[in-house]
């Protein structure tokens, strides 16, 4: 009798723990693959930035799949098109982390839509890498299952107008949307703080909203207002028609815009009313050879296709921080151990852009520069 429960119980041993690791292993993660979900504009109007964003994204997570994954397992994502709608952003949060039981969510799009997914993520504990927003409000207070990569918008808009007043542009004027739309509020905040910190006083602030604007009566302000510069704080097709509307009704002014609006989409949309626009932006030039990002970024982008873009960078690097991330949590990889590793980045030099996680702090990066559309255009720098 001792001899055959001898025999039998390691195998029953072994048997059980195999059970309980099924049981208990983490959404999301098998022994081969990471689901990884993303809920993002595939249509509506951030479109076209959005395509260059994933195209890049998916360049280093190709390169990284060549290579055997990370730590033995590949990286697979399952997007799903919110059509830049904040509702349909929460349904397919709900859609991802419920039903198709993704591992972490990455790389959402837009302020209003990032904001609206945040109490799922809150309740089913699920990380959010690389959201492509810059609001203040996923920096503080610090969201435990949100790690931001780009810098805040206030502070591209600050760096806006502290370039204006080193040219002596001091009659400066900013549109954006209402108070309610985050977005909005962060452009109005940030316009506020810089204007404060240069002691200057706003040529004037002015609101249009997000759906079905009149572009056409907010241009006719614009240019009857005469600034010597604007900032416009807005998205996608917004952003284009008021520009092209300004420069139709004869407005002179120089206008800068942030780097959600970056892309080669952008160019092409504005066409000749492109050129002297100033842009943010959130990394270094994707054609920078000297850039070690840069460098790697053509490499992966001619091996897969991906637009050569300010975009397509910023979407390499939200992947290269993600896969960071998830090499720092180890083989044992469980959201937890993947929140810590991230938590463990102090000051990482991904090629050209430091940065830095803690439990205190998930900021990420803080690099802004201006660039200028080139009248071949060019993001020149």
């Amino acid at each position: 009798m001792d001899k055959g429960w001898g025999q039998v119980l390691p195998v029953a041993v072994l048997f059980m723990a195999g059970v309980f690791q099924a049981v208990h292993a983490e959404d999301g993660v098998t022994d081969s693959t990471i689901l990884i979900g993303q809920t993002i504009g595939l249509t509506g109007t951030v479109a076209g930035t959005v395509k260059e964003m994933n195209e890049g994204a998916q360049a280093y997570i190709a390169t990284i799949n060549k290579q055997g994954g990370v730590n033995g397992r590949k990286i697979e994502i399952r997007t799903l098109d919110d059509q830049y709608l904040p509702e349909k952003a929460l349904a397919n949060a709900k859609t991802l982390i419920e039903k198709d039981k993704v591992f972490a969510l990455f790389q959402s799009r837009g302020t209003p839509h990032t904001i609206a997914i945040l109490p799922e993520l809150a309740a089913a504990k699920v990380p959010l890498i690389a959201p492509s927003t810059g609001a203040e409000s996923l920096h503080t207070p610090v969201n435990r299952w949100v790690f931001n990569v780009r810098a805040k918008y206030q502070n591209e808009v600050v760096k806006a107008i502290e370039h204006f007043n080193t040219l002596g542009f001091k009659n400066i004027g900013l549109l954006t949307y209402e108070k309610d739309d985050a977005l909005g509020l962060d452009g109005l905040n940030g316009f506020n703080r810089g204007m404060t910190e240069f002691k200057l006083k706003p040529a004037f602030v002015e609101i249009f909203p997000r759906i079905k604007p009149n572009v056409n009566e907010v241009a006719l302000k614009l240019v009857n207002a005469k600034p010597d510069a604007l900032i416009i704080v807005s998205s996608g097709s917004n952003t284009v028609d008021v520009i092209k509307a300004i420069r139709a009704q004869g407005g002179h002014m120089q206008i800068m815009t942030l780097s959600n609006n970056s892309s080669q989409d952008f160019i092409k949309d504005l066409g000749r009313d492109a050129a002297g626009v100033i842009l943010s932006q959130v990394t270094p030039p994707p054609n920078l050879s000297s850039s070690g990002l840069g460098k790697e970024f053509q490499v992966a982008a001619k091996a897969s296709g991906a637009t050569v873009s300010y975009a397509g960078l910023e979407g390499y690097l939200s992947a290269k921080v993600m896969v960071e991330g998830l090499r720092r949590a180890g083989r044992n990889l469980t959201r937890d151990s993947f929140v810590r590793g991230l938590e463990t980045m102090q000051r990482v030099d991904m090629g050209g852009v430091s940065l830095s996680y803690s439990e205190k702090d998930h900021t990420g990066s803080n690099f802004v520069e201006l660039t200028l559309i080139s009248k071949d255009g060019r993001y020149v720098r």
